[in-house]
């Protein structure tokens, strides 16, 4: 597991952005963290980093907001408002887990594959989880871990 501090909303956008040069289409990027912990502003740099020049903004009430006109489109998810796998089925979500032609960001990931991080049925290619922790009101800490790899 890597991890990294940020003191910045913009740093925090910069490892996004950096984690974008490694990854393809298939990839399912997976984000924890409490509210305000800096998972928006990671989708934002990673947008940026795969070539996406217009808005990312949380998709809390739409649950999914689809990013074009990059490198390959981003499937932003959010599922705070959603209990669990079977909220994200109903919500029909679940094919947005598996999208071999672009990448998907999944905010509160741990609502479809539970804390543990368990991957099956998330992902047609590579899963990766990352953990955005609130250290104080500017300092994120931010865990970037390989499993599915």
């Amino acid at each position: 597991m890597i991890v990294r501090r940020s003191k910045s909303v913009e740093e925090t956008e910069a490892f996004g952005e950096a984690l974008a040069k490694s990854i393809g289409s298939g990839w399912v990027i997976g984000l924890s963290g409490d509210l305000g912990a800096g998972k928006t502003a990671f989708v934002r740099g990673l947008a940026r980093g795969l070539g996406f020049k217009g808005r990312v903004h949380s998709p809390t009430f739409a649950l999914l907001n689809q990013y074009e006109g990059g490198v390959m489109p981003i499937y932003h998810l959010d599922l705070y408002r959603l209990r669990g796998p079977e909220d994200v089925m109903g919500a029909g979500l679940e094919e947005y887990l598996n999208c071999p032609d672009g990448v998907s960001v999944v905010e509160w990931v741990e609502r479809w594959c539970g804390d543990a991080g368990a991957t099956e049925g998330v992902g047609a290619g590579t899963f990766r989880r990352v953990y955005l922790s609130s250290l104080d009101e500017h300092t994120r800490e931010i865990a970037y871990d390989n499993a599915g790899a």
